[in-house]
């Protein structure tokens, strides 16, 4: 994709795809953290789960406000 694509192509502004992709990657992220904070369950590591449970938290944060923030711009629309 060509650095100057501004929605011309897309038909999404780049600041508004980046914060889709934002909340996309984030929610990903906690589903991911998940999968190690139970792995470190199975295996007994209570530092581990909470760092990866730490970790989750602050992705589904991420997300949340990625989502307030793409509904306020796309209300403006």
């Amino acid at each position: 994709m060509a650095s100057t694509e501004t929605g011309q192509v897309t038909g999404t502004k780049d600041k508004d795809y980046n914060l889709i992709w934002f909340a996309e990657a984030s929610l990903s992220n906690a589903l991911r953290m998940e999968d190690y904070a139970q792995d470190a369950e199975r295996d007994g590591d209570n530092e581990l789960v909470e760092f990866f449970r730490r970790a989750q938290s602050e992705s589904k944060k991420g997300a949340e406000q990625a989502k307030q923030l793409l509904a306020q711009r796309l209300g403006r629309a």
